[in-house]
């Protein structure tokens, strides 16, 4: 009977509070891939690794992919696909990504509140949805250019939280809320709070959307938008300008079509969108701010402005490359710390709680792609990939990066594709004018299609999962259809300046010494140094 209780204790512990079907699957693939390894040998149980893995990212709904994907990566190490070395080694390749997460988002935690503020300004004086979009999808492309998606999209479903709890405090919403779900009350003041809430909610969904696709259009542009970004910098000894001028045939314009359905949508009406501010709500969070800003004391005001000078040297600091990413998040750390007087160990610990489960989730990210390395698992795709004609590997890159990073996780795509590519470039496969094209292949197929789904980019899982959605009825599939028109849209666009633009635009660049020539730094990277020229 103890052993019976305790096995079931182990059971219900195990994974938490994740379905019993989804348990039920990880401890199939942990009890099963000792015997497929065995069977089939390391190569096919390889790519069941990578499917299983991939399965842990499409369900991170229903657990968060650390500890599954965790255990089957542990499991890999301990059956001999690949060593403790090797995924010490992905590590070492890929430390300004971690040096990214850990400093970076908890440097932007302190800028919270100019954040906050700047949100609130927008949102309260344009009165124009058509407009207020723009400039929602605006400024969460241009802030994700320079920080990271992810701390921007939380910044955005802050403001969101706060004006909704705004409205439910002025209006009462919980008590009249449930008597016109749970009754047939036909009270005039019902009916319009009723009125007011639902397109509060509906209005609340558009922006939420329009930020969460900005963040998308801004994140593909710079090296530090998204993980993978500095992944693929770091890999092929691109800095912040040519990283920037390298994607902008590209990435600028995807960003003008991505603002031009904006605008559609919201004219239309179509896919759920066009939803207005009702006027008494306006009202409630006009009369809000005002009242915010005649409470905010002088110390208040020079913090503001303590953060947005600290904002000034972020920028300066990523665009000059004056020290390695994550060096520059520790000095927005030590400098918004500093001079807002926030020296409690316990208020720094709060700033790094957003980063470090995603950091460790990719950390197991680096021992998958150890298993790929080692194994050589994706070294046949991309040889026949690359032994097509040269103008059409280019497209074929951002369509395979594309459809894999919205089935799955863009980061996890664009670390295996840029890995395996600079393989090939070192082993003399293809010369670096081409791997040059291929890799702003990779950064846009990964950041662009991958809009399609909640899993595809950080920024979109962490708006489902926070507590949000729930209160303004964004579920997955809301998401994935709200989506649709950007996908469609900005796919093909990226596509069509893949394949047109790119090569053209890039050989103007290197001949008119804009961007470095190929030939300049073949060796570095030709020898797998990760360094800067």
């Amino acid at each position: 009977m103890q052993s019976v209780s305790t096995g079931q204790a182990i059971y219900r512990n195990f994974l938490g509070d994740a379905p019993c079907w989804y348990k039920n699957a990880i401890i199939f693939f942990l009890v099963a891939n000792p015997f497929l390894l065995q069977i089939t040998g390391p190569f096919i149980m390889g790519w069941v690794l990578i499917l299983q893995f991939i399965f842990t990212l499409a369900m991170a709904l229903k657990c968060y992919p650390l500890q599954s994907g965790g255990l089957l990566a542990m499991q890999a190490i301990i059956l001999g696909m690949a060593s403790p070395q090797d995924v010490y080694h992905e590590i070492q390749l890929n430390l300004p990504v971690i040096l990214l997460l850990v400093f970076m988002v908890a440097g932007i935690y302190f800028m919270k509140d100019l954040l906050l503020f700047t949100f609130t300004k927008i949102l309260t004086n344009v009165r124009s949805k058509v407009w207020l979009s723009l400039l929602f999808s605006f400024v969460a492309a241009f802030l994700s250019a320079f920080l990271d998606a992810l701390t921007v999209i939380a910044v955005v479903i802050s403001v969101a939280v706060g004006f909704y709890a705004i409205f439910q405090k002025v209006a009462s919403i919980e008590g009249y809320e449930e008597d016109n779900e749970n009754s047939d009350s036909d009270s005039n003041i019902h009916h319009l709070h009723r009125k007011d809430l639902d397109q509060f909610r509906g209005f609340l969904r558009d922006l939420m959307m329009h930020a969460a696709i900005g963040t998308a259009l801004g994140g593909v542009c710079t090296q530090v938008g998204e993980p993978q970004n500095l992944v693929i910098a770091a890999q092929s000894n691109w800095q912040f300008i040519e990283f920037f001028l390298r994607m902008a045939p590209v990435s600028i314009p995807v960003l003008f079509a991505g603002l031009c359905v904006v605008a559609l949508l919201e004219k239309t009406g179509w896919f759920g969108y066009g939803w207005q501010l009702p006027e008494s709500v306006r009202q409630i969070l006009v009369d809000d701010a005002e009242e915010q800003d005649r409470n905010r004391n002088h110390r208040a005001k020079v913090a503001l402005v303590v953060q947005a000078l600290v904002a000034i040297w972020l920028i300066i600091g990523l665009a000059f490359h004056l020290a390695e990413v994550g060096v520059i998040g520790l000095t927005v750390i030590v400098l918004a710390t500093a001079f807002n007087g926030i020296t409690d160990e316990h208020a720094l610990g709060k700033a790094f709680e957003e980063a470090l489960p995603f950091t460790s989730l990719l950390v197991v990210f680096f021992a998958i792609v150890a298993v790929i390395d080692k194994q050589g698992l994706f070294t046949g795709i991309i040889n026949n990939v690359l032994a097509m004609d040269k103008d059409v590997q280019v497209p074929m890159f951002y369509l395979a990066n594309g459809l894999l990073s919205s089935i799955s996780d863009n980061v996890f795509v664009g670390t295996v594709y840029i890995t395996e590519l600079k393989q090939a470039l070192t082993n003399g496969v293809i010369d670096r004018a081409q791997y040059d094209l291929l890799a702003v292949a990779i950064n846009t197929g990964t950041n662009i299609p991958s809009v399609a789904t909640p899993n595809g980019q950080a920024a979109f899982l962490f708006l489902l999962t926070s507590s949000l959605a729930p209160l303004i009825r964004l579920g997955y599939m809301t998401m994935a259809y709200k989506a649709l028109p950007y996908t469609i849209v900005l796919t093909i666009v990226g596509l069509l300046c893949v394949n047109y633009i790119l090569p053209d635009a890039t050989h103007y660049m290197i001949d008119e010494g804009i961007i470095s020539d190929p030939h300049t730094y073949q060796l570095s990277n030709d020898t797998g140094s990760s360094g800067h020229h």
